[in-house]
C-alpha cells in the first residue's frame, strides 16, 4: 500500500540523520530538498512520531527519532548482508539443495560428487535422502526434494530432467552356474532361465522384466530384493540370475573372486541416469552446478564404467 513503510524511508532518515542537515542529505541522495522533506513527513506519519526537529543551525533528532535511527541502522545492515548473501545464491554457490537419489545409484557415485561440490563451492550443502524412484517422484513433486537422480524417463510431464549418463547392465549368475564361464551371453542363453529382480517401486524392476519378456526368461516374482546387496546374495546361492549395474560391479563385485560371476549380453543394454527437478522451479543454477558436478565426476572418475552425456 501507499502509506506502507519503505526501505527508501529508513534509508533517506538514516542519511538525513548523518549529515545533519535537509540540503546536504538531499544532494547526497540526489533528491530535491522538498522531496526528502516529504518522505521523512511520511515516514512520521506513518510511525505516528516526530522525529526531526529543524533548527537554524541545522536539525537535531527527537529521542524518539534516535530510538528509530538504531534500528533503521540495524534493519539496513540486515537487508544489506541479505543481497550480500543473496550473490552467491544466485550464481548457484551457496544454500542447501535436497536430493534425492535412487538406492542403486546415488551409493556409488555421489561420495565422490559430495567431495568436488566441497572443494568447489564450500557454501553449498547436498542434503541427500534415498529412496525408490516411484518414491522419489512423488516426494520431487510434493516439494520435500528439490531434485532426483535417479533412472530416466520420468513418466510425469511435471518434471524437467538431465539426462547425465548411460550405464551398462550386466547378467549376474552364481560361480557354479552353467553360464560362469561365459564372457558373453545372448538371448539364446537366457532363454526360460529364471530371473530376480526388485520391487516394483524400483526403475531396475521394469529392466529385468523387460529382459525376460525378450528373451523368454521367467521372472520370480516370489523373491524380490530390498537392495542391490540382497539381490546378488540370492544370485550367489543360485536362485537365478539378475542385472546388475556397473557403477554396482565396479564398487561390490571384486573382480574374478568375488561371489557373483558377471557377464556382458550381446548388444547394448543400458539405462540412463539423469538430474531431474520440477518444471514449475524453473533451472536453479544451483541445479545447474549439481548437475555439471555429476558430470564432471563421471567423466574424470567413472569414463571407463558408464557412458557420459553431453
Amino acid at each position: 500500500m501507499a502509506d506502507d513503510l519503505t526501505l527508501r524511508q529508513l534509508r533517506y532518515f538514516v542519511t538525513l540523520a548523518e549529515a545533519g542537515q535537509y540540503r546536504r542529505a538531499a544532494r547526497q541522495l540526489g533528491l530535491s530538498q522538498p522531496s526528502l522533506t516529504a518522505q521523512i513527513a511520511g515516514l512520521e506519519a506513518h510511525l505516528g512520531l516526530v522525529l526531526v526537529e529543524r533548527r537554524r543551525s541545522g536539525l537535531v533528532l527527537t529521542a524518539p527519532g534516535r530510538e528509530v535511527l538504531e534500528h533503521a541502522q540495524r534493519v539496513l545492515r540486515a537487508v544489506d548482508d541479505l543481497k550480500h548473501r543473496s550473490d552467491p545464491l544466485r550464481a548457484g554457490l551457496a544454500g542447501t539443495v535436497r536430493l534425492g537419489t535412487a538406492p542403486t545409484i546415488g551409493p556409488y557415485l555421489l561420495p565422490r560428487v559430495l567431495r568436488r561440490l566441497h572443494e568447489a563451492y564450500p557454501e553449498l550443502r547436498l542434503l541427500v535422502r534415498d529412496g525408490a524412484p516411484r518414491d522419489l517422484a512423488e516426494d520431487l513433486a510434493a516439494g520435500r526434494h528439490d531434485a532426483i537422480l535417479t533412472q530416466l524417463p520420468l513418466p510425469a510431464d511435471a518434471f524437467e530432467a538431465r539426462p547425465l549418463f548411460r550405464e551398462p547392465l550386466f547378467i549376474a549368475v552364481a560361480r557354479g552356474h552353467a553360464l560362469a564361464g561365459r564372457g558373453t551371453v545372448g538371448e539364446a542363453d537366457l532363454a526360460g532361465q529364471d530371473m530376480l529382480g526388485l520391487g516394483p517401486a524400483h526403475a531396475l524392476h521394469g529392466n529385468v522384466a523387460a529382459l525376460c519378456r525378450e528373451v523368454g526368461a521367467r521372472l520370480r516374482e516370489e523373491f524380490e530384493g530390498t537392495s542391490l546387496d540382497a539381490l546378488r546374495q540370492m544370485v550367489a546361492m543360485d536362485m537365478g540370475l539378475t542385472l546388475l549395474p556397473a557403477l554396482y560391479i565396479q564398487s561390490e563385485v571384486q573382480g574374478p573372486d568375488g561371489d557373483v560371476a558377471i557377464l556382458r549380453l550381446k548388444g547394448a543394454y543400458w539405462r540412463t541416469v539423469g538430474l531431474a527437478w520440477r518444471r514449475a522451479s524453473g533451472t536453479p543454477r544451483a541445479l545447474t552446478r549439481l548437475g555439471d558436478s555429476i558430470a564432471e565426476v563421471t567423466r574424470r572418475d567413472f569414463a571407463d564404467v558408464v557412458t557420459p552425456l553431453r
